[in-house]
């Protein structure tokens, strides 16, 4: 599509453009690309300053902006279209859209799907090659259900969520509309409920479910555990990376990200806008508050104020783990010091 065509679809996100400048400057743009590898006639993006060496060297027909005024001035002066935002990043994400799509099947059931005649089926659904469905499961309008999937009794899908292969839905769980669910995930798996005794460990039964409210994506072999009594609850618009273990009877509010490897223990409470890096782990009973921030790797055995950013093992503030951090590197030498200080005291 034509540059001002692309803009006009960006809308409000947009501020300003070199269309504003230089309406001759109306290239044609035919996909994006990251700056430092964009092949001609494509769309990319710098977030700042410190990225302005790039735009003397990018191939890129285009240039989604930071505002500032430096950057949009070298962009001009090298004929290179430009958007200006306060947000380059989200733009760029929402010009992605305008050049790709996700693969959607065309609604169709296949013959090898094996389909419980109680199943409750909505409009446009597809079915993938060897699906597996149980009794009194009931799907939405518009679901995708891609191969090899399995789904237990009684769960519940809502409109337009997709199950991408191989991924296992078990009994009672309740997913929402818009939902995505990755290759290999496990929804609704039995919590790790074991009672010691005399005679060793009693399983106890986990009777409770799992509930995913709208648009929540859980990534590639993610596993969500039923409690044994209640339900574990994923509130709308969470984001699960890739092997994320949530354990049984948690809750994650809504516009939580939590990244790959990321390890719940059981009834963890997990509240709105949380952002959590890799490998952290967070132990049983432990709440975490809105807009909290826990570093990779990070393991949380107490609670988390609101808005507080932890790092370490065990987690401590974020600017106390730096300065720890800091010292760190300096203790082989911190040693020796106290070393020749004992020395020279002894020989007192």
């Amino acid at each position: 599509m034509k540059f001002s065509e692309l803009v006009e679809r960006l809308g409000a996100a947009v501020q300003t453009s070199s269309l504003d400048q230089q309406p001759g400057l109306d290239p044609e743009i035919s996909g994006v690309g990251a700056i430092a590898s964009a092949p001609p006639n494509t769309l990319s993006y710098i977030e700042g300053a410190k990225y302005a060496a790039q735009v003397e060297t990018t191939q890129a027909r285009a240039l989604i902006l930071p505002m500032d005024l430096a950057l949009q001035a070298q962009a001009q002066a090298r004929q290179i279209a430009w958007v200006a935002t306060p947000q380059p990043r989200l733009v760029f994400a929402q010009a992605i859209a305008q050049f790709y799509q996700p693969f959607q099947p065309a609604p169709e059931i296949h013959p090898s799907a094996v389909i419980h005649s109680t199943v409750q089926v909505g409009k446009d659904v597809y079915i993938g090659p060897h699906v597996a469905i149980q009794a009194n499961v009931v799907l939405g309008d518009g679901v995708c259900i891609h191969p090899n999937v399995t789904i237990y009794p009684d769960a519940h899908l809502g409109d337009r969520t997709v199950l991408h292969a191989s991924c296992v839905i078990h009994e009672r769980a309740h997913i929402g509309a818009d939902c995505v669910i990755h290759a290999g995930a496990v929804v609704g798996s039995e919590g790790f409920g074991f009672v010691p005794s005399a005679q060793g460990l009693v399983k106890m039964h986990q009777s409770g479910r799992v509930v995913l409210e709208d648009a929540v994506e859980i990534g590639c072999n993610t596993s969500i555990d039923r409690p044994a009594i209640g339900e574990t609850r994923i509130g709308r618009n969470t984001k699960l990376d890739n092997l994320v273990q949530i354990g049984h009877g948690c809750t994650i509010g809504q516009s939580t990200a939590l990244s790959a490897q990321v390890g719940l223990a059981g009834r963890v409470h997990v509240g709105n806008g949380v952002m959590m890096g890799g490998q952290v782990g967070i132990s049983n009973d432990v709440n975490v508050g809105d807009g909290a921030i826990a570093t990779a790797r990070s393991g949380v055995i107490g609670d988390i104020a609101p808005k507080t950013i932890v790092s370490g093992f065990p987690a401590i503030p974020n600017r106390l783990w730096l300065k720890a951090s800091a010292i760190y590197k300096k203790l082989p030498g911190l040693y020796q010091t106290v070393r020749t200080l004992q020395k020279r005291t002894e020989l007192k």
